[in-house]
């Protein structure tokens, strides 16, 4: 029987493969404001070739360009007017570019200052555990306590849940876990209420307790103690039954609840607002809609006059030259590339002002379905350009800010032939519901029939889908007495 044995063939096959100048222009087009900023900073600082300029008035070429020359040293021809001749082209539009930026974008040092102060007058919040950390030091606690109290407020989540486990921690800690526990009581009794809590019942009952005594207090804590899921799921009836209580005590009881904080520990941790740059605005200018692009944070760059010089200067050794060439053309492809990439956002964002004139005019009823291959196809690009042009890129329009993927949706089919963008369908949804009785909600059933009414054919899972996706609950939840 033969054995495993090793052999050389060659083989011939065609792969596709991205050029690292390619791959470069393809990230920089996927890139926001902000980041694209940082990207051309990080250059500046390991190119020397590139330089900032203040002013893109500033962005000329004086330098003559001399005839081409020969390097004794290289032993070859250097063709200067080849090389020089592109940086003073390429320097002309990326100067006109920006120009034409500066007329469309307003700048000044008064916005800047502003900017400034308002970035130096943000201070950094007081994090939960932070605050409770402060209250351990008011307790009679030992220091030996105090750092078993400083390990459990360590695994205290965003909400103020504590999420480890006391037996393994007393293990790790070399304790017992029932003194463990006694801890863990102390810190249920710092601010806020409910804190140190296992799940959202321990939490509520927490804040029940510190309540004191009285009868809707006392009521709440059973209900919480013995039928909250209950409670969520409205079953109201069979509650009031085994409390034997009435319906209008039991409704109070559940308003009594309802006030409560099932998450204690946000108000040390609140949902920062996310702020955008939009790069694209849209502005009615002379009848029409136009698409103009916010420049004014984007560095204006050229390549160093200075370095262009040096590569002129017969006195510049071979090595200095190769090294110069290499990093101009580096820049070059980099001032290429931002080019490129405003000028494909340009080109997509009025392909989509051109598309979505009726949304512009009179809202997101008026949504129109749209693509990303037939935006592709009109601005002469590959689909995959597209989504990573139009990817964390945001648009100011007449009717706010939006994301610009935010325009391409799929399409639902009308009773008259036409198509209906299904951020439309959600918005008429959202109405529906919003105008429905609390009494006798809309089923999903009922919401299907009253598009159908409307003329928009959708199914029933689909109705259910963007429910879903709104975050509305289904009609028992949102049923009230």
């Amino acid at each position: 029987m033969a054995g495993p044995s090793l052999s050389l063939f060659q083989q011939q096959r065609q792969m596709m493969v991205l050029a690292p100048q390619l791959r470069q222009s393809l990230e920089m087009l996927q890139l926001p404001m902000l980041e694209l900023r940082a990207v051309i900073q990080q250059e500046m600082e390991t190119n020397p070739t590139i330089e900032d300029v203040t002013d893109p008035h500033e962005v000329s070429v004086d330098a003559e360009v001399p005839p081409a020359t020969t390097d004794a040293q290289e032993g070859e021809p250097l063709d200067f007017d080849k090389d020089i001749d592109g940086l003073v082209k390429l320097d002309e539009e990326w100067r006109d570019y920006f120009l034409q930026g500066m007329e469309n974008a307003s700048h000044s040092e008064d916005a800047e200052e502003r900017r400034q102060f308002l970035l130096d007058s943000m201070k950094q919040p007081v994090s939960l555990q932070d605050h409770l950390l402060d209250q351990i030091s008011l307790t009679a606690l030992s220091d030996a306590d105090k750092q078993l109290a400083e390990s459990l407020i360590g695994n205290l989540n965003d909400d103020g849940y504590f999420v480890g486990n006391l037996e393994e921690l007393a293990v790790q800690m070399g304790c017992n876990p029932h003194h463990l526990h006694d801890i863990l009581a102390v810190i249920q009794e710092f601010h806020p209420t409910g804190v140190g809590a296992r799940d959202v019942r321990e939490c509520l009952l927490l804040q029940l307790d510190a309540l004191g005594e009285g009868a809707q207090v006392q009521l709440a804590r059973q209900i919480v103690a013995h039928h909250l899921d209950d409670l969520a799921a409205r079953r109201h009836k069979l509650i009031a039954k085994e409390l034997a209580v009435s319906a209008q005590a039991l409704l109070d009881a559940e308003t009594f609840i309802r006030a409560l904080d099932p998450r204690p520990g946000r108000i040390f941790a609140p949902e920062l607002s996310e702020y955008v740059t939009p790069e694209v605005v849209v502005q009615w200018i002379n009848g029409r809609y136009t698409v103009l692009l916010d420049d004014d944070q984007l560095p204006h760059v050229r390549i160093s006059a200075h370095y262009r010089q040096l590569l002129q200067d017969p006195g510049t050794t071979a090595e200095v030259k190769s090294y110069i060439r290499e990093r101009i053309r580096a820049g070059a492809f980099l001032i290429k590339s931002i080019h490129q990439r405003q000028r494909t956002i340009r080109r997509i964002a009025a392909e989509i002002v051109e598309a979505q004139q009726d949304f512009l005019d009179q809202g997101i009823a008026h949504l129109r379905p749209m693509t990303m291959s037939a935006v592709a196809a009109k601005v002469g690009v590959h689909e995959t350009t597209v989504s990573r042009t139009v990817a964390n890129k945001y648009m100011t329009t007449p009717r706010g800010v939006f994301e610009m993927k935010f325009f391409f949706t799929p399409g639902l089919r009308t009773s008259d032939g036409s198509s209906v963008s299904n951020k439309t369908v959600q918005d008429r949804l959202s109405k529906l519901v919003a105008e429905e009785s609390p009494a006798d909600p809309l089923s999903d059933q009922a919401i299907q029939e009253k598009l159908e009414q409307a003329g928009i054919h959708v199914a029933r899972r689909t109705v259910a889908k963007y429910r879903i996706i709104l975050k509305i609950p289904p009609s028992h939840q949102r049923r009230r007495s």
